[in-house]
């Protein structure tokens, strides 16, 4: 408490940290205080003085409370603690000015503008401005930048806050805004008018105070009082982020993210953000018999007929797709082991252990990167496997961390130390990479799947716990499907593999798994979503929900189970996946023990009793496997294309274009001859 300086706010004490700043002293005592450029993860700019305060006893103008830390108050004549005024009548006046400044210029478009209704500078002029303007000159107009196909501008409504400039440039790690001229020619503007390179764009339209920055794919298609309003978790990678769906009846307007320091701080990738197009098209929404080599539809009863004779009396085997909730691979899990069969999560060929937690999970929650000194990346490319969580590492790295790569050459958004694209890079750079992450102070290592899914997968692994456990750093295994560790928690595994469960199989029942090429023999039963590669090749199509279209359990990449809740209601016939899987067993004359999704969960928790700590990281007792000789392939790539990877993206026109706008972009300019 002695590091603790008293001030009084409006008459009252209040005790806060020196290094503070008067805006941020305010809040804690819970006044409000009006900001335009202010951000608490952005620097400090002190540009839009929205924010003015009175300082007695100091200069007799107004401060801007965001720029002044407690610390360089001065006490009273006799020792009094400073004293800071935030309605006085210096500082009303002094805010009207301000806000009479910033309408100057700004359009009278509140109702054509897609900010109207969440819009900073309405809330503020209704708040802190005055009800009259005392300027008739012409206002000024300022040309609109193409910034790409998310965020549309309308920069006339511009107030240069610079917030968007800041975010590009500090989270993003992509300089490609910045501010020309001054006084009343200043603009924000793109470098050499090109549009935004950056995984994470779609931030700086919620961050804009005004409706200058807009969502293109979202213009005009709602307003903010017309939506219902979900509080869930994003599927799109394994970083579980905290997002918002906002639907307007049946269907999904828009995707905004919420606040959780501990997962995705308030940012949000844009494959998430606007992928929402893909939950409208190419849907499956009634189930689907083939017969002579055509699928045609048929009815649920039918169809759980069907697929039951399939089933009945043969050799089974269970694959759970990257987008499955917790909840409907145990009861697959439950379903297909009770008939003797084998069922696997780990689709796409990943050597990760089961059993193990501290394995396939690590000990290292993402916070840990804040604290981080020293990060050692090994076969992963964050900026495109989880774009989140890359711009955390760079935090880390502006903050004076190192960061280390073992895998190939890739585009990062920060510096690093290359060690080299593959396995023989690992094994020479073992000692200088534990030098490193020992002399640093906390370290991390992350292990991406790139590096687990060759043959020698787990010996890959095992060499990077041995490093983490050696250095005294935590390990983080970065995974790039939403769904993976929560059907590995709820034990969908099998000895030796996807190759061991689907040998021998007659009948595959495939749960969502699209990214993976099915044997030709088995009778193949889908259920999933869209029609993507799983229901091209499947016999029986029943139709599931989306994310977004029921509740369920979802585990993140650091071992947290979160909770995803229902926005909307799945197209057609369609039905929550748990609730097919039961009416399925019944058909089958084994049925599972649960009517309702919470005798699931508690039959789920009751197995996997970690899974009730919703929210929670669980510590995971550290278990280091044998470590064996490592081969010498260079490691590969997690997946080829960022935008278009899962049958949610690949149904999406708008990821379609950003896919091929960053393939145009990658590509080598050629010469007409």
């Amino acid at each position: 408490m002695s590091d603790l300086r008293t001030i009084v706010i409006d008459g009252n004490e209040v005790e806060v940290d020196p290094a503070m700043t008067l805006i941020q002293a305010c809040e804690q005592a819970g006044v409000e205080i009006p900001r335009f450029c202010y951000h608490e993860r952005l620097s400090i700019a002190g540009n839009c003085r929205m924010c003015l305060v009175e300082v007695v006893g100091g200069p007799p103008k107004p401060t801007a409370s965001c720029a002044m830390q407690v610390k360089d108050l001065r006490p009273g004549p006799e020792g009094q603690p400073p004293v800071v005024k935030t309605n006085s009548p210096m500082v009303k006046k002094a805010r009207e000015g301000v806000m009479e400044f910033l309408l100057i210029n700004h359009p009278l478009d509140c109702p054509i503008c897609d900010q109207g209704g969440e819009c900073d500078l309405q809330d503020q002029a209704m708040a802190y401005g005055v009800d009259f303007s005392r300027f008739r000159e012409p206002k000024r107009a300022v040309d609109n930048m193409d910034l790409g196909p998310l965020v549309g501008t309308a920069m006339t409504r511009c107030i240069s806050c610079t917030r968007c400039v800041r975010f590009i440039t500090e989270v993003a790690g992509i300089p490609e805004l910045g501010q020309t001229g001054r006084g009343e020619d200043s603009e924000i503007t793109s470098y050499l008018g090109a549009t935004l390179d950056s995984e994470m764009q779609g931030n700086i339209v919620d961050l804009c105070p005004v409706g200058a920055l807009t969502s293109k794919p979202y213009a005009f298609t709602a307003r903010p009082w017309e939506l219902t309003k979900t509080e869930t978790i994003d599927v799109m990678d394994a970083l579980g982020s905290n997002i918002r769906v906002d639907t307007k009846g049946r269907e999904v307007m828009r995707i905004l993210p919420r606040n959780h320091d501990g997962v995705n701080e308030e940012w949000l990738s844009d494959k998430s953000r606007y992928v929402w197009d893909g939950l409208r098209r190419q849907r499956l929404d009634r189930p689907y018999i083939r017969e002579n080599g055509k699928l045609r539809p048929a009815g649920w009863a039918e169809a759980l007929t069907a697929a039951a004779s399939a089933m009945k009396g043969r050799k089974l085997a269970g694959l759970v797709g990257d987008l499955a909730p917790v909840e409907a691979a145990f009861a697959l899990k439950q379903l297909i082991e009770g008939q003797g069969g084998h069922v696997e999560c780990r689709t796409d060929g990943a050597k990760l252990p089961a059993g193990n937690r501290s394995a396939y999970v690590g000990t290292a929650a993402i916070e840990a990167i804040d604290d981080a000194k020293s990060i050692l990346l090994i076969g992963t490319n964050p900026r495109l496997e989880a774009p989140v969580l890359n711009a955390r590492i760079r935090k880390a790295w502006l903050g004076g961390a190192s960061v280390g790569l073992v895998g190939p050459a890739v585009d990062l958004t920060y510096d690093y130390a290359h060690f080299g694209p593959g396995r023989d890079a690992l094994t020479t750079n073992r000692d200088c990479a534990i030098d490193n992450l020992k002399a640093s102070g906390p370290g991390l290592v992350i292990v991406g799947q790139g590096a687990l899914r060759d043959a020698d997968g787990e010996a890959v692994l095992a060499y990077a716990m041995d490093i983490a456990e050696k250095a005294g750093a935590g390990l983080l295994v970065l995974h790039s499907a939403a769904g993976r560790v929560g059907a590995m928690d709820a034990g969908c595994v099998t000895e030796g593999g996807m190759t061991a469960a689907l040998d021998g199989a007659e009948v595959i029942y495939n749960l969502g798994a699209d990214e993976c090429d099915l044997p030709a023999g088995p009778f193949v039963i889908y259920q999933g979503s869209h029609g993507d590669r799983g229901a091209h090749r499947a016999d029986i199509i029943l139709p599931g929900a989306a994310y977004t279209e029921e509740q369920g359990l979802f585990v993140n990449t650091e071992g947290r189970p979160q909770l995803a809740l229902r926005a909307g209601f799945a197209p057609g016939e369609a039905k929550e996946n748990w609730a097919i899987l039961r009416a399925l067993s019944a058909e089958m004359e084994a049925v599972l023990p649960f009517d309702t999704l919470a005798a699931l969960r508690m039959a789920l928790v009751a197995e996997v009793p970690h899974l009730a700590k919703i929210d929670m990281v669980p510590e995971n007792p550290w278990h280091l496997p044998e470590v064996k000789p490592l081969g010498r392939a260079v490691f590969a790539s997690a997946f080829g294309d960022h935008y278009l990877t899962n049958p949610i993206t690949r149904a999406s026109v708008l990821m379609a274009e950003l896919s091929a706008n960053a393939k145009a972009r990658a590509a080598p300019p050629i010469a007409a001859e």
